[in-house]
């Protein structure tokens, strides 16, 4: 039986998670006033079922959402309401649950790029900006700069909005722990 924990999970994050995707994939951000609601709401299903214990594990779970991905948003690679949408995931889920969460958004956000680049035949490009992000990471001086930054590769509607990876992902492994298929 699902505990109610899990339930008001589901009932609150699953939505919210659904319009952040939405939202990331028309407009190309996730609003912080959808982050900053699913983070509270967290935080108050976490003291509401688990107490003080339930606030810690929501902190972690932040901080772990938040550490992630803040070095690809510093180097300038994605957004940061991807980054704090992972945030938001994390209290909701505590910090193992948002690893996993993290890793598997992280595969399928590769299986979509790569999906994308070869159903638009911009294998080439996609590699020519894969050259330049090399280069990005090789000094520190370019490493967090603007400098092949997402921005600098150009407006461009196949790039990926990291919301969506990052949801599906999340979904998964919420399923995954609702209906017993893992024990994360």
């Amino acid at each position: 039986m699902i505990s109610g924990y899990w339930l008001l999970t589901c009932s609150v994050l699953v939505p919210g998670l659904l319009l952040a995707s939405w939202i990331d994939y028309a407009q190309k951000r996730v609003p912080n006033w959808l982050n900053a609601a699913l983070i509270l709401a967290g935080f108050v299903a976490q003291a509401m079922y688990f107490g003080w214990s339930g606030i810690g594990a929501g902190a972690l779970g932040l901080l772990v959402g938040f550490g992630v991905l803040i070095i690809p948003w510093a180097m300038h690679g994605m957004g940061a309401g991807d980054v704090k949408l992972m945030a938001a995931i994390g209290v909701w889920f505590g910090p193992w649950m948002t690893f996993v969460s993290f890793l598997l958004g992280a595969v399928i956000g590769g299986v979509i790029a790569v999906v994308m680049i070869l159903a638009a035949k911009r294998a080439s490009i996609a590699l020519a900006h894969m050259g330049l992000i090399m280069e990005k990471v090789r000094t520190r001086e370019t490493m967090f700069s603007q400098f092949a930054s997402a921005k600098s590769l150009g407006e461009n509607p196949q790039l990926l909005p990291y919301g969506v990876p990052l949801s599906i992902g999340s979904v998964i492994v919420l399923s995954g722990q609702v209906f017993g298929w893992w024990m994360v």
